[in-house]
């Protein structure tokens, strides 16, 4: 009787061990309190991984923001620059002014100065830039009128080293659009050899560029521009021989004198 009730007590014991720390098939273990309350262990990991993927993210976009910071504080011009052509792209007089710069000391052939607005001819851009530049913006640059951002100015740009026979330009942009510039104009043409020209906005100052809300607002305005302009290239379709016609034809209209 005596080992009966020994028995007895250690079954007893044993089911109220199983209730309190888990048999997954009682209701009173602990995989069944998770699912009462709805919580999944699997869950919790996803969670933490998506979290870790999130953060790895972050910090891996934040070294590639400093590192095209960098690119762009750093930039300088090159000292005795030469091409077969020069394009500028609009965005500033500071722009065309040193591109006009580069071709009056015979830095170039001729000039294209893509992205020009419709309604502006020769004579709107002669009043703005220097006197000297007038006789070379008569007789050796062309106006492209049909580009209406980067992408634009890469397929104008391409049509017209096509045209002319180039296999060498000097690309004449604001410094912080250089990056962006460089890439959509070698996805445009990769067997030309691109020289990159900055020219620097006097009116931001890159070097301190995180005391100035203005210059943090465009660099990283220009930056998520330029990663989105990696991502395009980076699975970019081959160029149809059809898209190159129909823009060389565009620019080559583009080249008369508004009056």
């Amino acid at each position: 009787m005596a080992l009966f009730c020994y028995h007895l007590d250690w079954m007893m014991d044993a089911a109220r061990s199983q209730l309190t720390f888990g048999d997954p098939a009682l209701p009173g273990g602990r995989s069944g309190a998770a699912r009462a309350t709805g919580r999944n262990p699997r869950h919790g990991r996803l969670r933490r991984g998506l979290s870790f993927l999130a953060l790895l993210m972050i910090a891996l976009l934040g070294i590639d923001f400093l590192r095209f910071e960098r690119q762009v504080s750093h930039f300088a011009e090159p000292g005795d620059v030469r091409a077969e052509g020069i394009v500028a792209l609009t965005g500033g007089t500071a722009r065309i002014d040193g591109a006009l710069a580069l071709l009056a000391d015979n830095r170039a052939e001729r000039l294209l100065i893509s992205g020009v607005n419709p309604s502006v001819g020769r004579r709107d851009i002669a009043t703005a830039v220097e006197a000297s530049y007038r006789a070379s913006l008569d007789q050796r640059v062309e106006l492209g009128h049909s580009a209406r951002d980067t992408i634009g100015n890469a397929d104008e740009a391409r049509a017209w080293v096509e045209r002319r026979g180039f296999h060498s330009l000097i690309v004449v942009t604001s410094d912080y659009h250089m990056p962006r510039s460089m890439a959509e104009l070698h996805g445009a043409m990769p067997d030309v050899e691109l020289i990159p020209y900055p020219v620097r906005n006097p009116q931001l100052d890159m070097d301190r560029w995180w005391r100035h809300p203005s210059s943090v607002k465009l660099l990283l305005s220009e930056y998520v521009k330029y990663t989105v302009a990696r991502a395009r290239l980076a699975f970019k379709a081959p160029r149809s021989a059809r898209s190159t016609e129909s823009t060389a034809a565009a620019t080559a209209t583009t080249n008369e004198v508004l009056r």
